[in-house]
Protein backbone atom coordinates (compact mmCIF):
# COMPACT_ATOMS: atom_id res chain seq x y z
CA UNK A 1 0.00 0.00 0.00
CA UNK A 2 1.35 3.47 -0.80
CA UNK A 3 1.64 6.30 1.46
CA UNK A 4 -0.62 8.28 0.13
CA UNK A 5 -3.40 5.75 -0.36
CA UNK A 6 -2.36 4.72 3.42
CA UNK A 7 -3.09 8.59 4.39
CA UNK A 8 -6.16 9.19 2.06
CA UNK A 9 -7.98 5.90 3.00
CA UNK A 10 -7.57 6.74 6.67
CA UNK A 11 -8.32 10.57 6.31
CA UNK A 12 -11.94 9.32 4.47
CA UNK A 13 -12.42 6.06 7.04
CA UNK A 14 -12.05 9.19 9.83
CA UNK A 15 -14.47 11.28 8.53
CA UNK A 16 -17.05 8.27 7.75
CA UNK A 17 -16.56 6.99 11.25
CA UNK A 18 -17.55 10.62 12.61
CA UNK A 19 -20.64 10.60 10.55
CA UNK A 20 -21.17 6.66 11.36
CA UNK A 21 -21.39 5.83 7.59
CA UNK A 22 -18.80 3.67 7.50
CA UNK A 23 -20.78 0.44 6.12
CA UNK A 24 -22.48 2.89 3.18
CA UNK A 25 -18.99 4.62 2.29
CA UNK A 26 -17.34 1.27 2.45
CA UNK A 27 -19.58 -0.15 0.14
CA UNK A 28 -19.63 2.45 -2.54
CA UNK A 29 -15.70 2.30 -2.25
CA UNK A 30 -16.14 -1.57 -2.81
CA UNK A 31 -18.14 -1.07 -5.83
CA UNK A 32 -16.54 2.00 -7.52
CA UNK A 33 -12.68 -0.06 -7.10
CA UNK A 34 -14.49 -2.67 -9.56
CA UNK A 35 -16.15 -0.34 -11.65
CA UNK A 36 -12.56 1.35 -12.27
CA UNK A 37 -11.02 -2.14 -12.66
CA UNK A 38 -12.65 -2.99 -15.33
CA UNK A 39 -12.77 0.61 -16.87
CA UNK A 40 -8.91 1.84 -16.40
CA UNK A 41 -9.39 3.93 -19.33
CA UNK A 42 -11.73 6.03 -17.12
CA UNK A 43 -8.62 6.65 -14.73
CA UNK A 44 -6.71 7.50 -17.96
CA UNK A 45 -8.73 10.28 -18.28
CA UNK A 46 -8.86 11.29 -14.82
CA UNK A 47 -5.29 11.73 -14.79
CA UNK A 48 -4.92 13.10 -18.32
CA UNK A 49 -3.03 16.79 -18.74
CA UNK A 50 -5.35 17.49 -21.43
CA UNK A 51 -7.99 18.52 -19.51
CA UNK A 52 -8.24 20.98 -16.71
CA UNK A 53 -8.94 20.05 -13.22
CA UNK A 54 -12.25 21.85 -13.63
CA UNK A 55 -12.95 19.76 -16.29
CA UNK A 56 -12.02 16.04 -14.73
CA UNK A 57 -14.35 16.86 -11.71
CA UNK A 58 -16.97 18.18 -14.24
CA UNK A 59 -16.29 14.25 -15.34
CA UNK A 60 -17.12 13.11 -12.26
CA UNK A 61 -19.90 15.36 -11.46
CA UNK A 62 -21.58 14.10 -14.81
CA UNK A 63 -20.50 10.36 -13.61
CA UNK A 64 -21.31 9.86 -10.19
CA UNK A 65 -23.36 12.93 -9.06
CA UNK A 66 -26.52 11.43 -6.97
CA UNK A 67 -25.73 7.68 -7.23
CA UNK A 68 -22.58 8.55 -4.77
CA UNK A 69 -22.89 9.68 -1.00
CA UNK A 70 -21.60 13.63 -1.33
CA UNK A 71 -18.54 12.85 0.58
CA UNK A 72 -17.21 9.92 -1.90
CA UNK A 73 -17.82 12.27 -4.79
CA UNK A 74 -15.64 15.03 -3.22
CA UNK A 75 -12.89 12.16 -2.53
CA UNK A 76 -12.54 11.37 -5.82
CA UNK A 77 -12.45 14.53 -6.95
CA UNK A 78 -9.54 15.52 -4.18
CA UNK A 79 -7.68 12.31 -5.54
CA UNK A 80 -8.25 14.00 -9.15
CA UNK A 81 -7.09 17.34 -8.06
CA UNK A 82 -3.78 16.48 -6.70
CA UNK A 83 -3.02 13.64 -9.33
CA UNK A 84 -3.63 10.88 -7.27
CA UNK A 85 -6.92 8.84 -8.73
CA UNK A 86 -3.84 5.84 -9.54
CA UNK A 87 -3.87 5.65 -5.55
CA UNK A 88 -7.74 5.11 -5.34
CA UNK A 89 -6.88 1.37 -5.35
CA UNK A 90 -4.67 1.83 -2.39
CA UNK A 91 -6.84 4.62 -0.60
CA UNK A 92 -9.80 1.63 -0.84
CA UNK A 93 -7.56 -0.87 0.99
CA UNK A 94 -6.51 1.63 3.92
CA UNK A 95 -10.01 2.53 4.28
CA UNK A 96 -11.08 -1.61 4.49
CA UNK A 97 -7.83 -1.89 6.57
CA UNK A 98 -9.04 0.55 9.07
CA UNK A 99 -13.00 -0.38 9.23
CA UNK A 100 -11.96 -4.10 9.13
CA UNK A 101 -9.61 -2.88 12.86
CA UNK A 102 -12.24 -0.96 14.44
CA UNK A 103 -15.09 -3.97 13.59
CA UNK A 104 -13.27 -7.50 14.96
CA UNK A 105 -13.30 -8.50 11.08
CA UNK A 106 -10.48 -10.57 9.15
CA UNK A 107 -10.47 -11.02 5.66
CA UNK A 108 -9.37 -14.39 4.96
CA UNK A 109 -8.42 -15.58 2.02
CA UNK A 110 -8.84 -19.73 0.83
CA UNK A 111 -6.41 -20.79 -2.20
CA UNK A 112 -8.48 -24.29 -3.49
CA UNK A 113 -7.94 -26.68 -6.74
CA UNK A 114 -12.10 -25.51 -6.94
CA UNK A 115 -14.60 -24.02 -5.12
CA UNK A 116 -15.56 -24.91 -1.54
CA UNK A 117 -18.96 -25.53 -0.70
CA UNK A 118 -21.14 -24.23 1.75
CA UNK A 119 -19.95 -26.72 4.71
CA UNK A 120 -16.49 -26.45 3.74
CA UNK A 121 -16.45 -22.67 3.95
CA UNK A 122 -18.36 -23.17 7.16
CA UNK A 123 -16.05 -24.70 9.26
CA UNK A 124 -13.31 -23.03 7.99
CA UNK A 125 -14.77 -19.59 9.00
CA UNK A 126 -15.87 -21.31 12.30
CA UNK A 127 -12.06 -23.01 13.04
CA UNK A 128 -10.51 -19.35 12.36
CA UNK A 129 -13.10 -17.60 14.61
CA UNK A 130 -12.09 -20.14 17.37
CA UNK A 131 -8.43 -19.29 16.62
CA UNK A 132 -8.86 -15.74 16.55
CA UNK A 133 -11.65 -14.20 17.84
CA UNK A 134 -12.57 -12.32 15.10
CA UNK A 135 -15.16 -11.94 12.88
CA UNK A 136 -14.07 -13.96 9.66
CA UNK A 137 -14.80 -12.66 5.77
CA UNK A 138 -13.47 -16.09 3.71
CA UNK A 139 -12.59 -15.28 0.20
CA UNK A 140 -12.41 -19.01 -2.11
CA UNK A 141 -9.69 -18.07 -5.14
CA UNK A 142 -9.66 -20.77 -7.07
CA UNK A 143 -5.99 -22.17 -8.17
CA UNK A 144 -5.87 -25.49 -9.94
CA UNK A 145 -1.87 -25.36 -9.33
CA UNK A 146 -2.73 -26.15 -6.11
CA UNK A 147 -3.94 -29.38 -6.69
CA UNK A 148 -6.03 -29.73 -3.62
CA UNK A 149 -6.24 -29.06 0.09
CA UNK A 150 -6.76 -25.15 1.04
CA UNK A 151 -4.62 -22.35 1.38
CA UNK A 152 -5.43 -19.33 3.78
CA UNK A 153 -3.79 -16.08 3.41
CA UNK A 154 -4.63 -13.63 6.25
CA UNK A 155 -2.77 -10.60 8.31
CA UNK A 156 0.44 -11.64 6.36
CA UNK A 157 0.28 -15.05 7.24
CA UNK A 158 0.19 -18.25 5.33
CA UNK A 159 -1.50 -21.81 6.15
CA UNK A 160 -0.21 -24.15 3.93
CA UNK A 161 -1.98 -27.54 3.84
CA UNK A 162 -2.27 -28.06 -0.38
CA UNK A 163 -1.03 -31.39 -1.98
CA UNK A 164 1.41 -28.97 -4.18
CA UNK A 165 3.00 -27.70 -0.89
CA UNK A 166 3.28 -31.30 0.70
CA UNK A 167 5.05 -32.46 -2.79
CA UNK A 168 7.44 -29.53 -2.45
CA UNK A 169 9.07 -30.50 0.67
CA UNK A 170 9.08 -33.94 -0.43
CA UNK A 171 10.67 -33.02 -3.26
CA UNK A 172 13.15 -30.82 -1.21
CA UNK A 173 13.74 -33.71 1.33
CA UNK A 174 14.51 -35.93 -1.33
CA UNK A 175 16.85 -33.50 -2.99
CA UNK A 176 18.74 -33.35 0.42
CA UNK A 177 19.17 -36.66 0.84
CA UNK A 178 22.68 -38.65 -0.31
CA UNK A 179 22.07 -42.17 -2.02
Amino acid sequence: MTEVGNVYGESLYELAKEEALCAQIGEQLTALREGLRQEPDFIRLLSSPNLTKAERCAVLDDSFRGKVHPYVLNFLKILTEKGYMRHFGDCCDAFTDHFDLDNGNLRVTAVTAVALSEAQSGKITEKLHKITGKHIILHNRIDPAVLGGVRLDYDGQRLDDTVSHHLDAVRELLSKTVL
